[in-house]
């Protein structure tokens, strides 16, 4: 139950957050252009919480955080007194109608440049991304890819992290052509290039591991089979294990790090094997029979011990400290960055490229924003500003009912002097509001059909 409960308010959070900057946007400009607001609300329904504040507006919050509005005077909806007229929506001019339409996506891109040039300013980290093996056959060996290389830039684009490995490759999914690569040999700072062609890469795939896909596995440093912690009345504490031992054989088979300890393990689930262990110089011997739990309707063996935490080597660790101008300037790369990749991903996904399967509601947006919050803060404001560039990318498409059907309509009366005929907008409404009710429904779906 309060897995549930803290799921329900980071989803209540995490869209209020994005939702109120998105109508505070329109709120603002409306009042600067004269507009008489009437209700600020966050959230649908009925109103869990609402006061009149001295300016008159009513603020309110909705029991369904999935969206909000902002109320203004306007002749279409209700009468309006002669005194008002002149602050009624409907009268101004339509470029200020558009100025205030286009107010909400546009305050999404600014929390998304707020939020990525604190992050900046604090300062990046992340890990140098060296190749640690190459599957053969795959797309990084035809690429000539190796390891101990560097991946550098891909496409021409600067790559220090795997991060940033990672959101190249996303901006190429589903893509045909050449993948560029550009590499070193740590510590030497000559750049090879090489490529590979792409022929519709991984068109139709969900939820893949890309860096994977490509046949790389990321550097790590060794690990060694040193129990670093034990699960409670797991195999290896029954057992008599201690913290600090040094797994060294099973049934006499030497152990070599602790990623050949896990395998041997998941394959013995039931099994009783005999474990050679060191401890503080002693050698012992364990029999234990392995748990067996089953894991994606297969079973697989488990001891119940985790590993010693392992550092890797500070030259791999890259820290990008930024001073303001340059974090500001880096916060508009991303952010735009950002705005391109997800209006490719749309065309992609409209092309058949990208799986709709892809395509995430509520649901899933609960859960990452849990996941994230639980990683830290910086994690979890980074999928603030992905959702808020999201939110004001959707509400900026030329479908009536979202804000870029209504900066369509005014901009066609701006243009020819007279609004689009009541019965057109009417007959767009309609459409517009089908297709949004279809897409929420289908993105729902997705959400379900994940839980499942």
């Amino acid at each position: 139950m309060f897995d549930i409960l803290q799921t329900v308010s980071m989803l209540a959070l995490t869209l209020g957050i994005v939702v109120t900057v998105h109508e505070f946007g329109h709120f603002w400009v409306a009042r600067k252009c004269g507009v008489k607001v009437l209700k600020f609300s966050v959230g649908f329904g009925r109103a869990l919480w609402s006061r009149r504040g001295r300016d008159g507006v009513e603020y309110s919050i909705g029991v369904l955080p999935l969206g909000g509005y902002v109320k203004m005077l306007d002749e279409r909806e209700e009468p309006v007194e002669s005194a008002l007229k002149e602050q009624a929506f409907n009268n101004k001019l339509p470029r200020q109608r558009i100025a205030i339409a286009a107010a909400g996506p546009l305050f999404n891109f600014l929390l998304a440049i707020a939020v990525y040039f604190g992050l900046f300013l604090a300062g990046e980290r992340g890990l140098a991304p060296v190749i640690g093996s190459v599957e053969p056959g795959s797309i990084a060996e035809l690429a000539g890819l190796e390891p101990g290389q560097e991946i550098v830039a891909i496409d021409g684009r600067d790559t220090p992290t795997w991060q940033a490995v990672n959101f190249r490759l996303l901006e190429r999914l589903g893509d045909s052509g050449r993948l560029e690569f550009s590499v070193v040999y740590p510590p030497a700072e000559q750049i090879y290039s090489s490529a590979a062609m792409l022929d519709r890469w991984l068109v139709g795939a969900e939820d893949v591991d890309l860096i994977g896909e490509l046949g790389i596995e990321p550097y790590r440093p060794l690990i060694p089979a040193i129990i670093g912690g034990l699960a409670e009345d797991g195999a290896a504490a029954q057992a008599g294990m201690q913290v600090g031992d040094e797994l060294v054989s099973i049934d006499g088979e030497r152990i070599p790090d602790w990623l050949a300890l896990v395998d041997l393990i998941k394959q013995s689930p039931g099994q009783e094997r005999l474990f050679g262990i060191v401890r503080q110089g002693l050698s012992l011997s364990f029999v234990v029979r392995i748990e067996s739990v089953v894991v994606d309707g297969s079973a697989i063996g488990r001891l119940g011990v985790y590993p010693a935490a392992v550092e890797f080597p500070q030259h791999m660790i890259r820290s990008l400290d930024r001073g303001p101008l340059e974090s500001l300037t880096a916060a508009l790369d991303r952010t735009g960055a950002l705005v391109v990749f997800t209006l490719d991903s749309m065309k992609k996904m409209v092309e058949g490229l990208i799986s709709p399967k892809n395509l995430s509601g509520p649901i899933t947006i609960a859960k990452v924003a849990t996941a994230t919050a639980e990683r830290g803060w910086a994690s979890y404001l980074e999928f603030i500003a992905l959702l808020s560039v999201s939110l004001g990318v959707l509400n900026l498409l030329p479908i009536p009912v979202l804000d870029g059907g209504h900066i369509l309509y005014y901009t066609v009366e701006w243009i020819a002097g007279r609004p689009v005929p009541e019965r057109l907008q009417i007959i767009g409404y309609q459409i517009g509001l089908f297709l949004v009710t279809c897409l929420m429904v289908f993105a729902l779906y997705n959400d379900v059909a994940r839980l499942s």
